[in-house]
This record gives C-alpha cells, structure tokens and sequence, in this order.
C-alpha cells in the first residue's frame, strides 16, 4: 500500500488526471496494459481518433500502453482516485473494487465468445454499471481480451492428470488461482510484467492467458506447450474516473459512449477473426506444440473452484450470474 501511495504521489506531476488545455478543451489520459501491436492498443486509438474528430478537439484522448504508468492494478487504482481519467481493467480487477464482477471469471460457463457479449452487454452490465457508480467509477462498454488457454515448458495437456504438479503463474484472481489448483497445478502470483522473465528463468513452469497474449508478448519464446482449456472468459471493461466523467457536458458524454463501443466491438471482431491465423502463428513462428485437451474432464473436477468461488463473490451473485448465463445461451 504504502508503494502504491508513493507511486501514485510521484505520479501526480505527470499525470493530473483531466487536464485543461484551451479554452473549453480537455485533455484525457488513457492507460492500458496491452502491447503495442496488441489490438486492444489500436483499439484505443481508434477511440481517441474518433473522439478528437466528433468533438472538433474540444475533447482529445493521450494513450499509454504497454503498462507505462503502471501495473493494471496501480492503473485502476489510479482511475478510481481521479489520477488518470479512463483504463480498461479486467472483471478480475474490478472484483478488487464490486465483487460482483469475480463471478464472470468462473471456469467453463461460456459457450463462445457472442453468448459472453449477450450476458455482459445485456443484463450483467445493467446489474453492475451503478455499481461501479458507487465506486468512482463510470462504465463505458465492454472491449475484450479473450478466453484464457494454458501454456508450460514441461508436457502437452491433454487432461487434469497432465497437469498435476506443474507450477503454473496466475494473476492475483482466485478464479484462475482456483481453476488451476482444481486441475492439480500449484499456482505462484507474479506480476504480469515480470511474467516473461520468470518463465524464462524457470520461476514457474507456466502460465495461462488469451492467444493473443501469448503471441504478442512472446511468451511462446519460452514456452513449447499450448492447450486449447478456454477455461476462463473476461475483457478489458473501458471505465472513466467519475471525477472526469462530471466534468464533461453530457454531448461529450454520449460520444465516449458511443465510441467507446465502436471501438471496443471492433476490437472484438478483430480479435476472434484473428484467432485462426494467431493459432497458426503461434505453431509456425512459436514452434509450439498445441493440444485439445478434454474439457469435459476438466470441467468434472472444477467443483472445488466453483465452491471457493462462491464464497469470494457470494452464493447468491454466482447463482444471479448462472442465470444470466443460461437464459442467454
């Protein structure tokens, strides 16, 4: 805590949150952790292009990818506090703030990527954007980032059996830190920008993340093993300091909107669409080794996730969640 305070201190200079430039003009900062060439970073550029033009430069959107003003979490915790104006933390991140966004991470309940975007656009993003309200937080749109899939540079999986043993890195999420132990892995916490190193040493034997992670960071550089689990879904979730959000008159308001959704939806197409051709990238270029692992044993051994799940977020919003996730199928 008291790092974060002190970054978040030395940061103030540079970072100001909403920032005035000429009369009536506003400049926002929009920090991301995706990579450069990732999609989500054309993303945020499309949104910022966008809103620059709509607004005839009343309103203009500085980007900072790649975790330049911080780790997801530090970037969050900046956007709460009005440091920095718009970020696009994950549901595992948000949970830190509301908890009912822990339930979207639970393993294996998505069909595919159109029934995650019916739930969350729909009736999860109603339950949960005044809640994010309450938080200082504003909801923009859902973007995405992808189901999650398992990497090692010990053995391909093809069932839980395979991966029992394996050190396996997860972010701090008990979901994922619960679907991995239910599969018999050991789970070590790194921070994300410290993943790729910590592979490369052997700190852990693995790691799991969406394909366009593994690609983009170059992780398949030290990991030979890739296993289609899909196990868990989230997305980057375009939120606004609600400190900025007050400041800007409600034209300007409805435009982030609607670009923010723009944006976000091209991000999706781009992505899904990009999958195949990632897929073979990541066995022609990445020399690695892909299986297709047997879901449905997986998913028999998941109860002790869904237990611990239950009791992080609350018996009653996994069962709302449940809910939506079944009427949307």
């Amino acid at each position: 805590m008291t790092r974060t305070f002190l970054s978040l201190l030395a940061g103030t200079a540079l970072l100001g949150g909403l920032a005035a430039g000429s009369a009536g003009a506003v400049e926002l900062r929009f920090a991301h952790y995706a990579a450069e060439d990732h999609p989500g970073h054309e993303a945020a550029l499309m949104f910022a292009e966008a809103v620059a033009q709509r607004t005839n430069g009343e309103v203009t959107v500085t980007v900072y990818p790649n975790n330049e003003l911080g780790s997801p979490p530090e970037q969050l915790e900046q956007t709460v506090l009005g440091l920095i104006d718009m970020s696009v933390p994950t549901q595992g991140a948000l949970q830190d703030y509301v908890k009912e966004f822990a339930v979207v991470m639970t393993p294996f309940v998505f069909d595919s990527y159109q029934h995650a975007w019916r739930v969350l656009d729909g009736p999860f993003a109603e339950w949960t954007a005044p809640l994010l309200e309450d938080k200082d937080l504003v909801f923009l749109s859902n973007w995405e980032w992808g189901f999650r899939n398992v990497t090692n540079a010990v053995r391909p999986i093809m069932t839980p059996a395979d991966m029992a043993g394996l050190r396996m890195r997860t972010p701090p999420e008990i979901q994922l830190q619960a679907a991995m132990e239910a599969s018999g892995a050991t789970v070590e916490q790194i921070a994300f920008p410290e993943l790729p190193m910590a592979l490369q040493q052997g700190v852990v034997d693995g790691q799991e993340n969406p394909l366009s992670v593994i690609y983009h960071f170059r992780l398949y550089e030290v990991q030979p093993y890739l296993a289609l689990t899909r196990h868990v879904y989230n997305s980057m979730v375009h939120v606004i300091s609600k400190q900025t959000w007050d400041q800007l008159t409600a034209e300007q308001q409805q435009i982030l909107r609607e670009e923010s959704a723009r944006a976000g939806q091209h991000f999706r197409d781009a992505l899904v669409a990009n999958e195949a051709n990632l897929l073979e990238l990541l066995q022609s270029e990445g020399g690695m080794e892909v299986t297709e692992p047997d879901i449905a044993a997986f998913r028999a051994v998941m109860q002790p996730a869904y237990d611990r799940i239950g009791e992080y977020a609350g018996a009653e919003n996994v069962t709302r969640f449940l809910e939506m996730v079944e009427a949307a199928r």
